[in-house]
């Protein structure tokens, strides 16, 4: 859906530039009479024509859908209303639906599936006012760290369009990246979230396992349930800026009224500090299944410094950590069984052949990747009852810690590499090749017990690639790695816009 739209863009009234703004700036814009809605996203609409057709981020336009939406905001600010994203230009992720567009999830043979009822987020986003302009693209299946299916192409990174700009929520942190609407909604359970905001330089945050409802995040042609994939997976916003991820996630938090938490609201713990340097930092370099960049180690080194600098007590080890390698194990087996219950009957006969085919001193995280396919019931509560000592263990060690900071992935964006099959490739960590698939136990450090993680731009590389770090928090306690994200993007500088823009 979409139509031609006039490029006013640069004719807007007391700014030429409203690209980069926030959410929070584009709201407080309007609020002062600076700029309407139907302005904004009449620029936003010449914006995307005018760039997209190299970054391949929104997949499916919805631009007479959003001029309408504007305007109906326009009119409810006209009468009173207010509201943090009354106007606000967005996008929403392929496979999060949107009543009227399709829901593929890279899978052709879906290509015509059209949702017939908004996701519960995204009812609440047009509830609230918000104007979307369309969908982002994805990998199929939401399975990869790129992003590109045999619907819609490529999506290429606004930093540099011959490397991925992360997956699967890659189409969305594009998006944001380039200017395309202030914030995108995402999701995340193998790091889609984290990783294109690491890759693409801005920022996202993975919430507590259930926090935010799933409801309308479902594999095309399945029931809408409402606890759909809450066993790992999580939806989230993508943003330029840590203030508007806490205000999204106090947007949509509430539990969803179709499912069992009707009968309470969600009231999250305040964040334990307000200042930068009453917070206790554990810093996380290393894990011991997958080694880390020169590169990201330095980053994560110099925001230590500059954390100790702004007078935060910074930790390097702690004898509470869990054992990152036994959760990983434990993570890729409950991962891969979760992806596993929807596989086709001849993908899962290829797979479990495979497994099979495995020893068991093979303990790498490709083999138990394959092993998770083939979990029975008594294997699965064994992986499970890891994860719970483990959440357990998480609990301990943020009593003596606030935040931990870890890497999100082991180096910046790579280049495109969709060989196939998938698990052959490999990823280059100073010069050596390392297992594609083993940049998943940075994800599953948070991912598995369900906690919550802010991922932020910190620098950039010597090839002027963004960097990002992920911050970790006590589980349910969102708003301590949101305001924490907040006062490093106010300490220390936060979102850049991408050279080429």
């Amino acid at each position: 859906m979409g139509s031609e739209v006039p490029n006013r863009w640069g004719n807007l009234r007391g700014k030429t530039d409203y690209a980069y703004s926030t959410a929070g700036e584009l709201a407080a814009a309007m609020d002062g009479g600076e700029v309407s809605a139907v302005e904004l996203t009449t620029a936003a609409i010449a914006r995307i024509e005018r760039l997209d057709g190299d970054i391949n981020a929104i997949c499916v336009r919805d631009f007479d859908r959003a001029l309408a939406a504007a305007g109906a905001a326009d009119a409810a600010r006209a009468s009173g209303e207010a509201g943090p994203v009354l106007g606000v230009p967005v996008t929403i992720k392929d496979s999060i639906d949107v009543a009227g567009l399709p829901t593929t999830w890279g899978f052709p043979q879906f290509k015509d599936s059209v949702a017939v009822a908004d996701a519960v987020a995204v009812a609440r986003l047009k509830a609230a006012g918000a104007v979307i302009l369309g969908k982002t693209n994805v990998s199929v299946a939401l399975g990869d760290f790129q992003s590109y299916n045999a619907i819609y192409g490529v999506t290429n990174n606004p930093w540099d369009l011959g490397r991925t700009p992360g997956g699967s929520s890659g189409g969305s942190a594009a998006a944001v990246a380039a200017g395309f609407g202030a914030v995108s909604m995402g999701s995340d359970i193998g790091g889609s979230l984290r990783v294109p905001a690491h890759f693409s330089g801005v920022y996202a945050h993975k919430p507590s396992v259930g926090l935010l409802p799933l409801r309308g995040h479902t594999f095309p042609g399945t029931r809408p349930l409402p606890e759909f994939g809450g066993d790992l997976g999580v939806i989230g916003p993508i943003a330029r800026s840590a203030a508007d991820l806490a205000m999204m996630v106090r947007l949509l938090s509430d539990p969803d009224e179709a499912g069992l938490g009707v009968g309470y609201r969600t009231a999250l713990r305040p964040a334990r500090h307000d200042d930068l340097g009453a917070f206790r930092v554990l810093i996380l370099q290393a894990h011991p299944l997958v080694p880390v960049s020169s590169e990201v180690r330095a980053a994560i080194d110099d925001l230590a410094t500059r954390l100790e600098a702004a007078g935060a007590t910074v930790r390097r080890h702690s004898p509470n950590l869990p054992d990152l390698a036994e959760g990983a194990r434990s993570y890729m087996r409950l991962l891969q069984s979760s992806i596993a219950a929807g596989f086709p009957p001849e993908v899962y006969a290829a797979v479990r052949t495979a497994a099979d085919a495995l020893q068991p001193s093979d303990t790498s995280l490709s083999a138990e990747r394959a092993r998770g396919v083939v979990l029975s019931h008594r294997d699965w509560v064994a992986a499970d009852t890891v994860r719970a000592v483990q959440r357990a263990q998480w609990a301990e060690l943020f009593t003596d810690v606030d935040i931990v900071v870890a890497p999100v992935s082991s180096t910046p964006a790579f280049p495109h590499d969709h060989s196939e099959p998938m698990w052959m490739r490999t990823i280059l960590i100073d010069g050596e090749e390392h297992d594609y698939f083993d940049q998943l136990a940075w994800a599953g450090i948070a991912t598995a017990p369900g906690l919550p993680s802010t991922a932020v731009p910190v620098t950039r590389s010597a090839q002027g690639l963004p960097i990002g770090v992920q911050l970790i928090g006590p589980l349910f306690e969102d708003h301590t790695p949101l305001r924490f994200a907040e006062l490093l993007d106010r300490e220390f500088g936060g979102f850049t816009r991408p050279r080429s823009l």
